[in-house]
């Protein structure tokens, strides 16, 4: 295989994971934000641990830490550095990825991205106390968002956005999919199990994760439950955090690879573009009553097929095996 293609594959792959990384870091902003508003214990306090199992990172915190603790938890994910979940870990691998395609990516997003990053190694532990954390987070979601406006207005619309828009979507999907995940299981439990009524502030807190209250207010006007709420966040794709709607874009940037810059797709990624599709897609009536357990199976084996699709990409367009 010539050095070229070997080189095109490499170019691919960093702007891949470098949307990847500036998703992440946004989206994690918004749940460390939403769960300091919204998310309470029984003492009144937030509740830290569900931010630890969405990221299934509790071991990982607890090898550093003996216990959860707001203080530690925030440090944990907005400047521990070693930790790969962490926002500045992620926006320094998006920054490293972005330098090894200077010559493909405008200055602006790369001088936006380097500002970014050392604004974020210029934070203190005193910069992360509770009462300054939601104007932290919004700071952190607006760097992100900064980045997704310049790339917009900005990246030559050839191969490299199209993995761009892969990366970014993907890596969306993923997040709205745990964060369905965890909080649907886990609320509904508490439901059954006490027989409290649905707490209303925890169903919010969840739409504000994604950025969906507003959305799913004009879908639907009156009541809260927990089933409309999960069909809004899969299968709604008006909405663009939607599953649904993420899955929607990755097969259409797909195609665009194979149509129109001639990229092949396998028959295995093409496999697993029509699972996923296949999931997110309403068949017939709206859906009945999901069970916890249920939608935690259905949530799994999308996450499985998700992280398919990432390896028969690696396979097929980077020349690498994904872990």
């Amino acid at each position: 295989m010539s050095n070229t293609h070997h080189q095109l594959a490499r170019f691919a792959e960093h702007i891949f994971w470098l949307a990847r990384y500036v998703e992440r870091a946004e989206n994690l902003a918004r749940i460390l934000d939403v769960n300091e508003s919204f998310t309470l214990d029984r003492r009144g306090g937030p509740e830290w641990l569900p931010v630890l199992q969405l990221n299934s990172d509790e071991a990982r915190f607890l090898e550093g830490h003996k216990t959860v603790t707001a203080a530690a938890v925030i440090w944990f994910y907005v400047l521990d550095i070693e930790n790969p979940t962490s926002i500045t870990f992620s926006i320094r691998a998006a920054r490293e990825n972005a330098r090894a395609l200077r010559h493909l990516i405008s200055t602006e997003m790369w001088l936006q991205l380097n500002v970014f990053y050392n604004e974020l190694r210029g934070l203190k532990q005193r910069d992360l106390g509770l009462s300054n954390l939601s104007r932290l987070c919004g700071r952190i979601k607006e760097g992100c968002q900064a980045h997704t406006g310049i790339t917009e207005g900005t990246l030559y619309r050839d191969e490299v956005w199209c993995f761009h828009q892969l990366g970014k979507y993907m890596e969306r999907a993923d997040q709205t999919s745990r964060l369905l995940d965890i909080t649907y299981h886990r609320l509904m439990n508490a439901e059954l199990t006490e027989g409290s009524p649905p707490d209303v502030s925890q169903w919010n807190a969840l739409l504000r994760s994604v950025a969906g209250y507003q959305a799913y207010r004009r879908t639907h006007p009156r009541g809260l439950s927990p089933e409309s709420i999960a069909d809004f966040l899969i299968y709604d794709r008006a909405f663009p955090r939607s599953m649904g709607s993420c899955i929607a874009q990755v097969v259409a940037q797909s195609q665009r690879l194979r149509e129109t810059h001639g990229l092949a797709v396998s028959r295995a990624m093409t496999g697993q573009l029509r699972r996923l599709e296949r999931r997110t897609t309403r068949q017939g009536r709206r859906r009945q009553r999901m069970p916890p357990q249920k939608l935690h199976e259905f949530v799994d084996a999308f996450q499985v097929d998700l992280i398919a699709m990432t390896r028969e990409m690696a396979r097929a367009y980077f020349l690498t095996e994904v872990e």
